[in-house]
């Protein structure tokens, strides 16, 4: 597959796993998103030990268990009065291309120029979005500079985001980024806690096992030797 059809299905697995999620966010509460959207968190080491052939070590699954559980605690106990309807249920499909997206961008970032994919699969999300307008009702807003400002801005952000993730998932693999990932809404607490916002003891908590998962995550079970070798691989 060429750099085209790389950043065109990364670009589909953007637009699928952020549509949906949006499409769930009109009919459910935001911290029910949050707690089904974080099931892509276990997810991703299982994806990456079926296609990569490669079954993450155990520290990795014990940090992606972490993580997952501190979302839990972050999305808050309303999360868990759950009622398995439409928004639910879109909400819970969207963590699979969530999931295609960490994957597809593993297997092509060693492989395509990082800059061409980045527009690609930025644009082929845009222009699904634009195509997807008109099948939920919405029209093009009156020209604003403030939407211009907002849109520009926005579309930097969303390139830069991109930008990064293929640039590092080069050297990371997708259960360790899907771990770091996880990271987002503790930044958002902290600068919303700068903000003046409180923050239940249970957030904090979360908060706190994401990070001890990311850590996890980036140790090493390092075993000893049975024996010592010599320079020349002799038993010493």
């Amino acid at each position: 597959m060429g750099r085209h059809g790389a950043g065109a299905a990364i670009g589909v697995m953007i637009y699928g796993g952020y549509g949906l999620q949006t499409l769930g966010l009109q009919t459910i509460e935001s911290s029910t998103s949050a707690f089904l959207t974080a099931l892509y968190v276990p997810m991703v080491p299982f994806a990456q030990w079926l296609f990569f052939r490669r079954r993450p070590p155990a520290l990795a699954f014990l940090g992606a268990g972490l993580a997952f559980v501190g979302l839990l605690l972050i999305a808050g106990p309303s999360a868990f009065s759950l009622s398995l309807g439409v928004g639910e249920t879109v909400t819970l499909i969207s963590t699979i291309p969530i999931v295609g997206e960490i994957i597809l961008i593993s297997v092509f970032a060693n492989r395509i120029d990082l800059g061409r994919i980045t527009v690609v699969q930025l644009l082929v999300a845009g222009l699904l979005g634009l195509a997807t307008m008109p099948l939920t009702g919405e029209s093009v807003p009156e020209f604003s500079w403030a939407w211009v400002i907002a849109g520009v801005g926005l579309g930097v952000a969303s390139c830069v985001i991109q930008l990064t993730m293929n640039w590092a998932q080069k050297s990371v693999s997708p259960t360790r980024a899907t771990i770091i990932y996880a990271g987002e809404p503790v930044w958002a607490a902290a600068i919303g806690r700068i903000a003046g916002e409180r923050l239940p003891a249970a957030a904090l908590v979360g908060g706190l096992l994401v990070v001890l998962g990311i850590l996890a995550s980036e140790l090493r079970i390092v075993r000893r030797r049975d024996r010592i070798r010599g320079p020349r691989g002799e038993d010493g």
